[in-house]
């Protein structure tokens, strides 16, 4: 079994994906014969040609839109907004158009486009290429929102995106496209929506976490670990729709909560589990809710390793939260 990338993972479920299914089709800026800025659609130019691998112009609403228009005429496109921050000139054909196609039509026309993106912090992006706008499209209904954390659960979660019926947001974690490493089988397999996953079972704190923050939690753990403390870890995978039954059977298990997110705080997504682990696990709670966030100002340049939550950050969270 090869041991890939999250890059390597992405590339072979959109090519496993493109030859099961002559309706897929690939779109964005630079996706054709230069292989995507992160080199994700590299090679499917060159084998399945320029009417299913194509390169768009500069215009995010221009990309959805004609997603739309495909798929509504029975394609599956799969278009790649380059970075997640440029995502918002799209942002009225997602959640005012996409994601109520199935709705306003009964169910005739379901609009299956899965919108691949790479999102948040951790390679000196600054501003404008290190944003973490999940919470906008969870608030959508509609929208699916999958984030995987490693490349076993890519490549099946987004061949399980592409084969179903509803939109969905697939936002893959930058910080990690090549650091974070494991065994893929080179066949055909998927990973459910809607599922989470125990990365560690424990019995003194819940961490709830996604995407890159999986990995920081982890490094996290290990410091805690050492000390006494024994966390269960929760890799949500898919926040849209969310594993609930996942993460208070957790959370009522351990009776403690730390959650941690790239970002800003405010509104996060971290609130929404906040919110959901008061209203149906609040009698098992032993301690207050802890959120381990970005913070509340634009995403910095110079400052980009004190805006990210650290294991630092994390750790303290658990020994606080486990202590209280």
């Amino acid at each position: 079994m090869p041991v890939w990338n999250i890059i390597q993972a992405v590339n072979d479920a959109l090519r496993i994906e493109m030859r099961r299914d002559p309706r897929v089709v690939v779109l964005g800026e630079d996706v054709g014969k230069f292989g995507g800025v992160f080199r994700a659609t590299n090679g499917l130019f060159d084998e399945f040609g320029p009417d299913r691998v194509f390169d768009t112009p500069l215009a995010e609403a221009g990309i959805i839109g004609a997603a739309i228009g495909m798929a509504l005429y029975g394609l599956k496109p799969v278009p790649e907004i380059q970075f997640a921050d440029f995502i918002y000139p799209a942002f009225d054909q997602i959640v005012n158009e996409l994601a109520k196609f199935r709705y306003r039509s009964g169910g005739q026309y379901p609009a299956p486009v899965v919108i691949r993106t790479p999102y948040g912090g951790g390679i000196r992006g600054g501003h404008y290429h290190s944003q973490s706008p999940e919470a906008y499209f969870v608030h959508t209904p509609g929208l699916k929102v999958v984030i995987p954390s490693n490349p076993y659960d890519a490549k099946g979660l987004l061949l399980s995106a592409i084969r179903g019926e509803d939109p969905v947001i697939f936002m893959e974690p930058k910080r990690i496209y090549r650091a974070a490493k494991g065994e893929v089988p080179e066949g055909d397999y998927t990973v459910p929506l809607g599922q989470a996953k125990i990365v560690r079972e424990g019995s003194q704190v819940t961490v709830l976490c996604y995407g890159a923050m999986v990995h920081t939690v982890v490094e996290a753990v290990e410091k805690v670990a050492a000390e006494g403390f024994d966390p269960e870890i929760v890799d949500l995978r898919t926040l849209l729709p969310l594993d609930s039954e996942t993460v208070l059977a957790s959370v009522r298990k351990t009776g403690r909560a730390v959650i941690a997110y790239e970002a800003p705080k405010t509104c996060g997504y971290g609130a929404e589990l906040s919110a959901l682990i008061c209203e149906k696990a609040l009698m098992h709670l032993e301690a207050p809710i802890a959120r381990v966030a970005g913070f509340d100002t634009p995403f910095p340049y110079s400052l980009e390793n004190e805006y990210m939550p650290s294991p630092d950050r994390v750790a303290k969270a658990i020994r606080d939260t486990a202590s209280f």
